[in-house]
């Protein structure tokens, strides 16, 4: 376990001219003072001892070994409570087809794997204290499992923006559920563009410093580090899970359905402090372009398209900029740890049904994605492969069931989210109306 010749662990920007920081200052702030993310500094991997005794640990066990290095200012009791409380869900690994594992991120009360990241960054903050407006962009799942994180904690005002007619109507029900809750401390706004306007607004009222003066400001999207050190949890489990089921099998091959790279960002810092992980895979949708600088050695960022698969709807992945740093600038280093899988809308569909006709087994666009990455990787390796399963099937119930020619069960906490009146708020996509949404 960690003992006290562990060295203190410090958060820096990744354009390395803020000063260090502590783990409230990152929270809290989001963005470096130098535009930067943040990251840890250092990762300590965990020793060979300890990762022999995954199989013996619990969830929340695994949540709070991962975390208790990057938040030593919090008592050990203290931090325990936050992530049982988290983590009142299970994350279980399916075996969908003989070597290939479904890691079902699915299960939290929005039903998408961003439920892990923000319940636990939600917590951390309100035990941290301080009042603080959280800003935060979403492509869809991000803004639901915020506002549902952060509903009811008094200290924290949250404003989301999504972009209008880009997310599905069910992720939009869940976006704006408590708009028109007396007293509630959550808002979702329409924004008319992609969903690069919206973290570009973001990324401007953050740049704002007359703003960030008058308004505490943060964020609970991935630009945020807050989501990502939580999201390194579930990389460990499911090696705990393969081995309880596999027995002792090679180091796994785990593919990442990936938009914005704060998921596979936190599975790269999840190896780098010792999960036995051989390497990812960065499935995405024909928003290509961390597959295209895998190839091409170039980032080119550009104008995102509308897919069916519309979480990883991103031109512009913000996290970029952290691989980049955690991998110092190297392509051919990262390379070693991770290759690209691209895939178009009818590919998609066509594996959604294959999938659903062989196994029963039934996957939503994004885990689609992320199956067909672990299934076509180069030299079929014979190595178990995980796939990230990222949002339940029936948040796109209008593109699934279609396809599988079947009516999906929508699990309760869907149904109430639909069934509940809501309010649709529409705002200008300026940093005017922004600053006039969070008070400023």
């Amino acid at each position: 376990m960690i003992g006290s010749y562990a060295p203190a662990v410090r958060f820096v920007s990744t354009r390395g001219s803020a000063p260090a920081a502590s783990l409230g200052t990152a929270l809290f702030d989001g963005l470096a003072p130098d535009g930067g993310l943040y990251v840890p500094e250092p990762i300590e991997p965990w020793s060979p001892e300890e990762v022999a005794e995954l199989t013996a640990m619990s969830l929340a066990d695994i949540g709070v070994r991962v975390l208790r290095p990057f938040a030593r200012s919090i008592d050990a009791r203290t931090l325990g409570a936050v992530v049982h409380d988290a983590l009142d869900f299970d994350i279980p690994l399916v075996n969908v087809e003989p070597g290939i594992y479904a890691l079902e991120l699915f299960h939290g009360p929005t039903l998408a794997f961003k439920d892990v990241g923000a319940r636990v960054m939600a917590r951390l903050m309100a035990t941290l204290g301080g009042d603080v407006t959280v800003l935060t962009a979403t492509s869809g799942d991000t803004g639901s499992a915020v506002a549902h994180a952060f509903y009811g904690i008094a200290s924290a005002r949250v404003v989301i923006l999504y972009p209008e007619g880009r997310v599905s109507p069910t992720q939009e029900a869940q976006l704006t559920m408590f708009n028109n809750e007396p007293g509630s401390n959550v808002r979702g706004y329409a924004i008319a563009g992609s969903f690069d306007d919206c973290q570009r607004l973001v990324k401007e009222a953050f740049a704002d410093k007359e703003l960030r003066r008058r308004v505490p400001l943060t964020s609970a999207n991935s630009i945020n580090v807050g989501r990502l050190l939580p999201q390194m949890i579930y990389y460990f489990h499911a090696i705990a899970e393969l081995k309880r089921r596999a027995g002792d099998v090679p180091r796994p091959i785990v593919c990442t359905p990936s938009g914005n790279f704060g998921n596979l960002t936190a599975g790269l810092m999840a190896k780098r402090a010792g999960a036995p992980i051989a390497r990812f895979i960065a499935a995405t949708n024909v928003n290509d372009v961390v597959p295209q600088y895998l190839i091409s050695g170039r980032f080119e960022p550009r104008a995102s398209l509308h897919t069916i698969a519309n979480a990883m709807d991103v031109g512009n992945p913000s996290n970029f900029e952290r691989m980049l740093w955690l991998y110092g600038g190297e392509v051919d280093k990262l390379r070693r740890d991770v290759s690209g899988s691209v895939h178009e809308d009818a590919e998609v569909k066509a594996t959604i049904k294959d999938v659903f006709d062989r196994t029963g087994y039934v996957l939503d666009p994004h885990s689609a994605i992320g199956y067909l990455g672990i299934t076509r990787r180069e030299g079929q390796e014979r190595r178990e492969g995980i796939f990230l399963a990222t949002a339940h099937p029936a948040k796109f119930s209008e593109i699934v069931e279609p396809v599988i020619g079947k009516a999906i069960v929508r699990p309760a906490a869907l149904t109430h989210a639909l069934d509940r009146p809501r309010q649709m708020l529409r705002l200008g996509a300026t940093l005017a109306a922004v600053k006039g949404a969070v008070g400023g």
